[in-house]
């Protein structure tokens, strides 16, 4: 099994690294070549013989110590990565929580008077945004619509709302309804 795969098991190409060992340990070259041709009968005392076995024997400690260097050259490599991430995200935390708290530190805050008063007996709120007729109608100034207090609404499923306050029934399509009389409330004086 290679180094890397030994030491950090939990790697994504761990199996790749398993089967590459498998396919090393049947290669003639390596510590099981070496193995075994110590114990071949093959050794019959000739220079040549000794040569042969000299070199088979150099050619598979070159093979162990480059797979030993490639080995560790990915160990390595595996752990700058980790290290170069690891900054990175510590490097993105801590910028997050910097501009978080520089956000903090501006408040919003509401510069105009709470309630202004126009001349024909008109207010508007200016904390909830609601804008109030001296006939008591009241309007949202951020959206322009007629503003109902939603403690007197009572929703229906097709989109229609009915105002406890007003007894008004206002349907999806805008038509206005007086639940007491049954009558069609008229939007023209």
């Amino acid at each position: 099994m290679t180094a890397v795969s030994v030491l950090n098991p939990g790697s994504s190409n761990w199996l790749a690294s398993t089967m590459a060992a498998i396919q090393s340990s049947a290669n003639p070259a390596g510590i099981m070549g070496a193995l075994q041709n110590a114990s071949s009968g093959s050794n019959d005392g000739s220079i040549k013989s000794f040569l042969s076995q000299s070199s088979s024997a150099a050619n598979n400690l070159a093979t162990i110590s480059q797979t030993n260097v490639t080995n560790a050259s990915a160990f390595y490599a595996q752990i700058a990565a980790q290290n170069q991430q690891k900054r990175q995200q510590d490097a993105l935390a801590k910028v997050a929580a910097e501009l978080s708290s520089t956000q903090n530190m501006v408040q919003a805050k509401n510069v105009l008077d709470p309630t202004i008063f126009l001349p024909d007996g008109t207010t508007i709120d200016t904390n909830s945004n609601i804008m109030t007729r001296p006939d008591g109608t009241q309007y949202d100034v951020t959206t322009g619509a007629k503003y109902v207090d939603p403690s007197h609404l009572i929703q229906m499923a097709n989109g229609a709302y009915l105002d406890t306050s007003t007894n008004i029934l206002t349907m999806s399509d805008g038509t206005q309804i007086d639940t007491v009389t049954g009558l069609k409330v008229s939007t023209t004086a």
